[in-house]
């Protein structure tokens, strides 16, 4: 009996999806915000529990080697929109981001939205008949530059600020999003939202933005969780606290133990098995490319005197910082024709707009000035033909970074500290936790990076901090 129902399932699905005249696929691009390299059971995570998102890694092919374009959201946002790297668009910190005027150097003033003149994938698409559907954060500008103005044909949630403004649970005080009722939790409406736009457009191709405003601050525990994992937290493995080494001037967290936050990744990975569910009774989901990732590393590196709410370790410092832990993200591919596997091949999220219409039969983006390359090569297994990655932030950040950059070629990396002024050179393949600086000892390999690190900035007109002549007066 339940071989006949699951072929009955099968089937019914597949003639619902055999159904649409239009046979172009689908996309649904997930974004989850300040999600830590090792934040998923199938990335690493012990005390944190992602059964659906761990299912989705068993479907498609699993990134160890995923960077966001930059430590902090923004930029990185950008360039998921445009295939560009930030300092391209000249948008390099958060939005508006917070340059201090008594440090030693004085950030770039950068853009505090996206330009209108850019082509967003979402307006790429919607040329070709996608309808377009965007929820949460957005971040990318204030009214006139929402995502509604950017190709989104539906907007729910998306505004200026980088956190919910009212938390995680209603009233809101969104713009851009009516309250639910007293007690609903954010991470399940945008869900809810998503839900309903993917059943009223299952009859064309769409592309579906979920840009959960989880696991950013505040750290508000999803009720419905918290219990759960207070009563992990209690277990003899995960006693012992945050466990809190130093970096510069800041501490970073080694352990994953905070029962807040896991009920927080908890609700997250409990919405997108909602989704996926719904995609596969429907018959869409296998004509659906799912696309799962972070907009830069974990919280786990902040001042000292606090406590940041998780750890990416064996990865150095977190969210902030061009160390691997600000800037090495969990990324998850699966869709038509993409069979499980694990790729080791570095890519960016400025790849995602190329990727994304390369998968759509779309070519128009190759006649674009983007930075991206496609990794339909590397969902097929093969490499693709890319130098290197670099990542411009030459701001002061609140985790205690100094204005700098960073570049990987290969299995070597340079992290430069303009404040600091000095250099420093890491092989990832024998120390991914950045430990060991290899500049003393290999200063052709440093200069060979530096040299290419320069090239980039300057072909993508990368602005640089100046000197702040009041700093010691």
């Amino acid at each position: 009996m339940k071989r006949i129902v699951f072929l009955f399932t099968l089937t019914f699905g597949i003639l619902i999806s055999c159904t649409r005249e239009d046979p172009r696929p689908n996309f649904l691009f997930i974004l989850v915000d300040d999600l830590g390299w090792t934040d998923l059971g199938s990335y690493g995570s012990e005390f944190y529990e992602t059964p659906n998102v761990d299912k989705l890694s068993e479907n498609g092919v699993v990134f160890n080697d995923a960077y966001a374009s930059c430590p902090v959201c923004s930029p990185t946002r950008a360039s998921i929109m445009t295939g560009k790297y930030p300092a391209r668009l000249n948008i390099t910190d958060w939005i508006p981001g917070n340059d201090p005027h008594n440090r030693k150097l004085i950030g770039p003033v950068d853009k505090h939205q996206l330009p209108l003149e850019e082509t967003t994938l979402a307006e790429a698409l919607k040329n070709e008949g996608y309808a377009t559907f965007f929820a949460g954060k957005w971040h990318l500008g204030d009214t006139g530059y929402f995502p509604v103005d950017q190709g989104f044909d539906i907007n729910k949630g998306g505004h200026h600020m980088g956190q919910p403004p009212g938390g995680y649970y209603s009233p809101y005080n969104n713009p851009v999003l009516e309250d639910g009722p007293e007690g609903e939790y954010l991470t399940d409406r945008l869900t809810t939202e998503t839900l309903g736009f993917i059943r009223q457009n299952k009859d064309q191709p769409f592309l579906a933005c979920l840009a959960f405003y989880t696991v950013h601050t505040p750290i508000q525990a999803s009720k419905k969780h918290i219990e759960y994992y207070k009563d992990k937290q209690a277990l003899p493995e995960f006693k012992g606290g945050p466990g809190l080494v130093d970096e510069h001037e800041a501490s970073t967290r080694t352990r994953q133990s905070d029962p807040a936050y896991a009920s927080m990744v908890h609700s997250m990975d409990e919405n997108v098995g909602r989704i996926i569910d719904y995609l596969d009774e429907s018959g869409l989901l296998e004509n659906t490319y799912i696309i799962f990732t972070s907009d830069n590393g974990g919280l786990s590196t902040v001042r000292k005197g606090y406590t940041a709410p998780t750890s990416v370790r064996p990865l150095r410092a977190g969210k902030g910082w061009c160390y691997e832990g600000g800037i090495r993200v969990p990324l998850i591919i699966s869709g038509p024709g993409i069979d499980h596997s694990t790729s080791d091949e570095p890519v960016s999220s400025i790849d995602f707009y190329p990727t994304i219409l390369d998968m759509a039969g779309i070519d128009s983006w190759q006649d674009r000035d983007i930075d991206g390359l496609s990794l339909n090569p590397v969902l097929k297994g093969q490499n693709l033909d890319r130098k290197a990655i670099f990542w411009h932030y030459p701001h002061y950040h609140g985790s205690t970074w100094t204005p700098g950059a960073a570049i990987r070629a290969g299995d070597w990396k340079l992290v430069e500290f303009y404040d600091y002024e000095k250099t420093e050179l890491y092989n990832l393949a024998e120390d991914i936790g950045e430990t060991r600086d290899l500049s003393e000892e290999y200063p052709g390999k440093l200069r060979e990076l530096k040299d290419l690190l320069r090239k980039m900035q300057e072909e993508t007109g990368a602005l640089f901090p100046e000197k702040n002549p009041a700093y010691g007066k």
